[in-house]
């Protein structure tokens, strides 16, 4: 956790970690799942210093998981595919809608 954070912050780290290594993840992957989320919570809420534009316009963490949870989950969100098509530097990505985002990224589900 970064330096500074709230208690709130610290006990959200921890349960989102523990609940993680619940589910099987390894114990680094824990971490990273726990960081990411609480820094996306903090980045919306206005604590951090710096924030993506994917961490504040995109629906919360908490809104997401309980999205997921339900049947007929959507997956990633477009502007998500979209910022790995970018890391990919995948050609054409700005005329693809989400359908061809994720085929070009060999997510077809």
């Amino acid at each position: 956790m970064p330096r500074g954070s709230s208690p709130k912050r610290e006990r959200q780290y921890e349960h989102i970690k523990e609940s993680a290594q619940e589910r099987g993840e390894s114990t680094e992957r824990a971490k990273e799942i726990a960081a990411r989320t609480v820094n996306k919570e903090r980045a919306r809420s206005g604590e951090s210093k710096t924030a993506s534009r994917t961490s504040t316009q995109d629906m919360s963490s908490g809104r997401r998981g309980g999205l997921r949870s339900g049947k007929g989950s959507q997956g990633p969100t477009y502007d998500q595919l979209y910022e790995e098509a970018k890391r990919r530097n995948i050609h054409g990505r700005s005329d693809m809608n989400k359908t061809e985002l994720q085929r070009a990224l060999g997510r077809e589900d």
